[in-house]
Order: C-alpha cells, then structure tokens, then sequence
C-alpha cells in the first residue's frame, strides 16, 4: 500500500512539472495574442487578459506591413533548405561510401569547422559579398548558409548512410545504376526521417536569421521578417498591439509547418537515438 501511495505521488509530481514546463513555454505565445487585440491604452491598463474591444485592424497593419516580407522569408528558407541538403547528402555519401588516402583527414576537417565562429566570418564575408556583387541581393544571404551548413549536416548524414547494408548498394551496381542511382533511390529514401529533421532545422534557423539580412540587405522590398520586425517598434513610440500582431503573424508559418512535419521531425530524433 506505501509503495502504490508513493508511485501515485511520484507520478503526481511528473504531471505537476510538465504542466510547469508546459505553462512557461506557452506564456509568451499567449501573451503574444492577448496583446496583440489591444491598443496602448488597454495593454497598460491590463496586459494578462483579453478585454474589449478587440483590435482587429492591428493584424490588418501587421500584414501590410511584413506580408511581403514574409514571402522573401520564405524564397531564402525554401531554396537555401533545398540546396545544403542536396550538397550534404552527396558528401555525406563521399565520406560514408568511397575510401581514399586522406578522406579521414578531409572529414575531421569538416567536423572541426562546426567549431567555428560565425561571427569571427562576418568581416571577410562581408567583403566577399560585395566583391561578388551579391551585395543588396537574397542570394546574399542564401549562398553563406548553404555553405555554412555542409559541416553540420554531412557529419550526421554521414553515420546514417553508413548504416544502410552494403547489399543495397550492390544491387543497384549490378543493375547498372551509378552514384545518383544509388543516392535516388536509397540513400533518400533510407534517411528520409533524418534528412526531413535537418530541413526543419535549416528553416527556422533561416527564418529567425537576424544578422546577415541586416549586414548584406538595404532595399526594404528584399528585406526579411527578422529585421522587418524590428521596425515595428517605431522611432518614438511603440504601439504594442501591432508589434505583438506582426511577431504572431511572423511566427504563424513556422507554427503551421512544425504541427504538419512534427511527425517526422520526431522519427529523425528517435532514429538518432536509435543509431547512436
């Protein structure tokens, strides 16, 4: 009888934590909505709850203003997504398949380079932008990142595909099929899972990009969300509804992506695990 009171409150006190946890990392997504239904007057006089009248017309104002930016966000997260995928998954297939003097080597330079700085590459980025005339160009902030993620992503790829039987490779050899065939037909398909977390990864960290649109960027038609918000908050004045509806409007893509992709984000992290 102890024992079954003591389980019952061990897990009553799991239960009490999660809803914690749960309860600060949804605060500030709530706060975010509440507020941003109000004017001035009615967020300093009560910030914690809806209150009356609701104030529509900031969502209106928040997607005139960020809406093609939101647009830009997502041309730079889409197709800088698509290409450090399709260039880490062929080297992620060099290091895992192909052995020559020397791959070792190459693949812990790779691997050192996650240890690197991205700040400490701000100043000569900055002049190879320019030099390349990419400057004021989305391409500017596309290029950088693909490069950037090749460490990140071939070092995972990598312990994936080398966990694919060597019986499926043969296969597709003595049917005639080279390297794409190979890369088309297993290695996808095999690390789909892994392959769809590293995507999810790639576009919120392009999305919440901050620096890079505010160094390589100054036509505010091809500015990104990350620094477009930042303009909400007014030279003098700062209308908190408006800020609060852009920043929910901003966040709403990401949302909508996590809940139909969270799936697959999970079963990349589990077989993580799981190979580890």
């Amino acid at each position: 009888m102890a024992r079954r009171v003591r389980s019952r409150g061990v897990e009553f006190c799991k239960h009490c934590f999660i809803i914690l946890i749960l309860f600060f990392a949804f605060l500030p997504l709530y706060l975010m909505v509440v507020i941003s239904l109000k004017d001035n007057v009615q967020f300093s006089q009560n910030p914690w709850f809806p209150t009356a009248p609701y104030h529509w017309e900031n969502y209106v104002f928040a997607w005139n203003y960020i809406g093609g930016k939101i647009f830009n966000t997502a041309f730079v997260a889409i197709t800088e997504t698509v290409l450090k995928l399709l260039l880490a998954i062929v080297g992620a297939f060099f290091f895992a398949r192909f052995r020559m003097p020397g791959s070792k080597a190459l693949f812990l330079v790779f691997t050192l380079l996650m240890l690197y700085p991205g700040v400490a590459n701000m100043v000569p980025m900055f002049k190879l932008i320019t030099s390349l005339g990419l400057y004021n160009n989305l391409f500017a902030l596309i290029l950088p990142a693909v490069a950037a993620g090749q460490a990140f992503n071939i070092y995972v790829l990598r312990n994936f595909i080398e966990d694919i039987p060597q019986d499926l490779f043969d296969a597709i050899e003595i049917d005639g099929g080279g390297v794409i065939a190979q890369i088309r037909h297993i290695v996808i398909p095999m690390s789909m899972p892994i392959i769809g977390t590293l995507g999810i990864l790639s576009i919120i960290a392009s999305w919440n990009n901050f620096v890079a649109p505010l160094l390589y960027i100054r036509d505010n038609n091809l500015q990104v969300l990350s620094v477009a918000l930042l303009y909400l908050e007014g030279e003098y004045t700062r209308n908190w509804g408006q800020m609060m509806a852009g920043y929910t409007v901003a966040s709403l893509p990401l949302v909508i992506m996590f809940l139909f992709c969270m799936k697959l984000f999970v079963r990349g992290l589990s077989s993580g695990a799981v190979k580890g």
